[in-house]
């Protein structure tokens, strides 16, 4: 049919054929198991449908077995191909032949182009049924994609490129493989899907191209349409995050000068166990919310609390004579910057202001004498820093989402690797202007607007996490989205 492309996607045995389908598919397909030849028939679903109809077909076939066997069978019949028709096999006396059988004949009826997976945790060299399972997939002409599987965990960009090119030289000899790429069932990313979808239509006949191109653009509108709402997620934590604020009563005189302080202090820490809970409970919906758009089963858990122990703002209209005389700080910083209680002292910026002023409770005094004599609203928020700290959070977790693949199985949290911990940070220094602006904006709410202030902070979002996935996947058009 005209207007189906089939990709056919076959391997060795037991290699994860079905556990990279339902990752694609974003469905659970056919059945996972640590065996081989679980899948025995093909089955084809459906990628990709665009508005004119046309279809992006996926074929699951079973796993090559006795892959000696068939090469030397083939090698030895008059007509190859045609041996398959006439011959008859036991699919329960010999199954791992009759599988083998499957696979190469669902590539010569219905493949436009081959996926073939390998584990990219052996060693090219040592990984003979690869070479012969190319040499029996040249007799169908069809072009090959080898997919490296079995990565683990996302690898960082350059040992990624390395993997590839040591399976590209190996697999050189082989006319029919077109292009070695990295596309982990457990941990591929949507970027990577685009990228790889975007390069198969190099591969087939000029007459249908035109086809695929429509194809590829809907794979590419529908992944963007789940960015798009995934950043909207973000941004709904963040301007909570920036929005919340506790009020803590003003002090006494007798506070002032430090005599029953420890009453005031106890409450301002249930103000911060309040609000550090609240985040807790948003990142824990938040990432319910995108693991629902990225079609995953399982439950976030509740692993923020520690930004409970991180320091509180206050936002302040600040008399310049008083910043004078607390260490020279520059007065045009006056009316968007917070004082932050943290160790009972004044910090602004990440940066303590105390100057000559001992530790203490003459810190404390600093402190909460700064914030009456500034006229604030006797209100605690979340600090520009923990502001900061708390974007570079959601990033993450939706770099942990967006990576996690369903063939994985359930949810499960985990470290993010150090790759990505430095991307985040430069791309959050790249933006800090404009991450900045949101977190000034959320103090004041009330001259901005809700509404606005979600719009705005989606697109700081999407800009951020834009630059993080360029870093990662220096290769991919992702920028311009």
């Amino acid at each position: 049919m005209e207007n189906v492309i089939t990709l056919s996607l076959i391997s060795h045995t037991n290699v994860g054929k079905t556990t990279l389908a339902r990752t694609l598919l974003r469905r659970d397909v056919g059945a996972v198991l640590d065996q081989a030849h679980v899948t025995d028939l093909s089955e084809a679903y459906e990628l990709i449908r665009s508005d004119d109809g046309a279809e992006l077909r996926l074929w699951d076939t079973p796993g090559f077995g006795d892959t000696a066997r068939l090469l030397k069978r083939l090698k030895e019949a008059e007509k190859p191909l045609g041996w398959f028709v006439s011959a008859v096999w036991d699919r329960f006396a010999d199954r791992p032949l009759w599988c083998s059988q499957q696979a190469i004949r669902n590539v010569r009826d219905e493949a436009d182009i081959v996926l073939y997976l390998v584990n990219a945790s052996e060693n090219p060299q040592e990984a003979a049924y690869v070479d012969m399972e190319m040499e029996i997939l040249a007799w169908t002409e069809k072009p090959v994609i080898v997919l490296l599987n079995q990565i683990g965990y996302p690898p960082d960009p350059e040992s990624e490129q390395l993997e590839e090119q040591a399976w590209h030289r190996h697999l050189t000899e082989h006319r029919i493989v077109k292009l070695v790429a990295t596309l982990d069932a457990y941990a591929r990313c949507w970027v990577q899907e685009d990228e790889l979808l975007r390069l198969l239509g190099d591969y087939l006949p000029e007459k249908r191209k035109k086809t695929y191109r429509t194809l590829a653009t809907a794979w590419h509108q529908k992944n963007l349409a789940t960015f798009e709402d995934s950043m909207a997620v973000l941004a709904r934590i963040m301007v909570a995050g920036v929005t919340d604020s506790r009020e803590i009563p003003a002090s006494t005189f007798l506070q002032k000068i430090g005599i029953g302080r420890d009453q005031l202090n106890h409450k301002i820490t249930a103000a911060r166990e309040s609000m550090a809970n609240a985040i807790a409970e948003r990142f824990e919906e938040g990432t319910d919310e995108l693991l629902a758009l990225h079609g995953l089963d399982g439950k976030a858990t509740r692993t923020i609390q520690e930004l409970a122990h991180d320091a509180f703002g206050m936002p302040e209209r600040v008399n310049e004579s008083l910043w004078a005389a607390l260490g020279g700080v520059t007065v045009g910083a006056a009316g968007g910057v917070s004082a932050d209680i943290a160790s009972g002292g004044l910090s602004v910026g990440g940066g303590t202001i105390l100057g000559g002023i001992a530790g203490g409770v003459g810190s404390f005094l600093v402190a909460k004498g700064y914030n009456f004599i500034a006229g604030s609203d006797n209100r605690v928020r979340w600090s520009r820093g923990h502001f900061f700290e708390q974007f570079r959070r959601a990033v993450l977790a939706y770099l942990a989402v967006a990576h996690f693949g369903r063939g994985r199985g359930e949810w499960r949290e985990g470290d993010p690797p150090a790759f990505w911990l430095r991307a985040a940070e430069l791309a959050l220094k790249n933006h800090s202007e404009a991450v900045a602006a949101v977190w000034k904006a959320g103090i004041r709410k009330g001259e901005t607007g809700l509404a606005h202030l979600q719009e705005e902070t989606m697109q700081v979002a999407q800009d951020v996490t834009t630059d993080v996935l360029s870093r990662l996947y220096p290769d991919s058009p992702i920028a311009g989205r």
